[in-house]
């Protein structure tokens, strides 16, 4: 059966029961229907003297076309804890249309191992998305209507850099021309659309801690500089009372189920190519406050999402990962080591071997943390008994447990032994010994040069002459004591998609800095990675349709 048969097929329980679960009573939620529900405001300050439970990470290698199922191991580990006897609660992203319509797919998991209801959740969910496009562009249009009315705070119009945004891929949008018609219509200059996961309006709600952080993180935002090359802050435009209010209930976490009754928090959705890969603080919080468990997953490899939750979202959780855990498929280490997509099914342990210097090279970056580490298997049916055990032996060389997990296709129960694993581990956990990459007093320079040689392990970083300018004014503007949100291909160590397995020696160039205030880190794009992707020659969304019942059909 498709995911989505699975998921149809499934016995959803009242919302108001998985809340109960975690001693969430009704006026605690605020019910989207039977199935889907926001955590009230006042729930949420009420539990923050609350106890944080243990803070289990979830990530895995480069992706590969031959898949990883990150999503899926985190939900089938979370819903094994449960079986195992420990409580625990989810926290995940919101998947966005751009990759539902496009390729990618959802972010619910897959099999047995999903979150309901999966059609909603891939879909408009409870308008958090919408809210998000709409406080970016209502900005936007605010921006262009104070120049065009006198423009009080002489703002350069060729030095705005606030887009509009769109939660769908569409590479037209990407430079487009605004104000067009005349006078009356507004003032002509050239603007773009990034995909609305990277907005920072997205990054700000997922770095949130309550409403008032809100409104000071929307007002520290950047739009643009004056003609005397001043940055124009929104607190100048006066507006960041307006988009909070747009925001209110976006900023409210939302809980669903896993096929299994686990209680999952769903909210926020930044892409870690191109912004930090993680779900809320306020979502993390409250797994780790209402669990003794927390499962949580960051977006892509471990060189993206992990660096950028350990370095970005731990400083401002409070927390340190108790155990990490990456995915990987021996699929994708066949891939990794050279294999091409149409052979994969066929054993090949030198493959393997080959590939597992990606996986070698996460375990490694992981374990710099100090924090202890552990490979899951996501199985397939095309797995050899061979391959497995040339894996386990290189696993068992860096002292690092591995266990495969069948929870695509036995839900919980078949990801027991990892569950058992991963309870080992975090018993070992220090969370004094957390290490971070680096200082934040460094450079915005030297935290770029740490990242690139220490988790990407490249030679050296080239930075084009526009970045080299940007890093003087922000050292200037006292902006290079922020943290660096790298932005980068998901498919390698390194800034070229094609260069697979584990690289070394090359160089990262990076193309331009974009200082995110209000998100509280700075963006350092590298290559040619985009903030509005394209749609493949055949986007998913040929194959999806409804039915005259009104179900979604071809939803994955």
């Amino acid at each position: 059966m498709t995911d989505i048969e699975i998921a149809q097929q499934a016995e959803i329980k009242p919302i108001t029961e998985i809340g109960a679960k975690v001693g969430l009573t009704a006026d605690d939620l605020e019910l989207y229907g039977k199935y889907k529900a926001k955590i009230e405001m006042a729930t949420i300050q009420k539990l923050q003297e609350q106890k944080f439970g243990k803070l289990i990470l979830v990530t895995s290698i480069n992706p590969t076309p031959a898949g990883e199922g990150k999503s899926t191991i985190t939900i089938g580990l979370a819903d094994a804890l449960n079986r195992l006897g420990k409580k625990t609660v989810i926290a995940l992203r919101e998947p966005s249309l751009g990759p539902v319509m496009g390729i990618k797919g959802g972010a619910t998991g897959g099999g047995y191992a999903q979150v309901l209801p999966m059609e909603d959740i891939n879909l408009h969910f409870t308008g958090d998305m919408h809210a998000i496009t709409t406080a970016n562009n209502a900005l936007a249009a605010l921006l262009d209507n104070h120049i065009h009315q006198g423009n009080e705070l002489n703002i350069d119009v060729r030095r705005i850099i606030w887009k509009r945004v769109v939660d769908l891929n569409d590479r037209e949008l990407r430079q487009v021309v605004v104000g067009l018609g005349g006078p009356v219509q507004g003032v002509p200059r050239q603007d773009g659309f990034d995909i609305t996961v990277a907005s920072e309006i997205m990054a700000i709600l997922c770095l949130a801690t309550d409403i008032d952080n809100l409104k000071e993180r929307l007002g520290n935002i950047v739009v643009g500089y004056t003609y005397q090359r001043k940055p124009v802050y929104v607190r100048d435009l006066q507006v960041q009372g307006a988009l909070a209010l747009l925001l209110k209930d976006a900023l409210k976490p939302n809980l669903v189920q896993t096929i299994e009754g686990t209680p999952a928090f769903v909210h926020g959705g930044p892409f870690a190519n191109i912004a930090h890969g993680c779900n809320s603080i306020m979502a993390s919080r409250l797994a780790l406050q209402l669990g003794d468990y927390a499962v949580t997953e960051a977006g892509f490899g471990a060189d993206l999402g992990a660096e950028k939750f350990l370095d970005i979202k731990v400083p401002r959780l409070g927390k340190s990962p108790d155990a990490i855990v990456i995915v990987a498929t021996i699929r994708a280490l066949k891939m990794h080591g050279g294999v091409k997509k149409d052979q994969l099914e066929a054993e090949n342990i030198p493959a393997v071997a080959r590939g597992f210097a990606n996986l070698e090279r996460h375990i490694e970056n992981m374990q710099s943390y100090n924090v202890p580490v552990v490979v899951a298997i996501n199985e397939f049916v095309t797995d050899t008994q061979g391959e497995f055990e040339q894996l386990e032996a290189l696993c068992q060389k860096l002292g690092v447990t591995v266990k495969r997990a069948s929870v695509w296709a036995n839900g919980g129960a078949g990801g027991e032994e990892l569950a058992q694993a991963v309870v080992e581990a975090t018993a070992t956990a220090d969370e004094k010994s957390f290490h971070p990459l680096y200082q934040a007093d460094a450079s915005l320079e030297e935290k770029i040069r740490t990242v690139v040689q220490k988790i990407y392990h490249g030679a050296d970083v080239h930075f084009a002459k526009k970045a080299q300018t940007q890093l003087q004014t922000f050292a200037k503007e006292g902006w290079d004591q922020l943290p660096v949100c790298m932005a980068k291909t998901q498919y390698s160590f390194s800034d070229d998609p094609n260069a697979l397995g584990a690289p070394e020696g090359f160089t990262i160039a990076i193309r331009e800095l974009a200082p995110k205030l209000g998100a509280g880190f700075i963006v350092a794009l590298t290559g040619d990675v985009m903030t509005m992707p394209g749609l493949p020659k055949k986007p998913a969304a040929l194959k999806m349709d409804i039915d005259e019942a009104g179900n979604a059909v071809g939803l994955f």
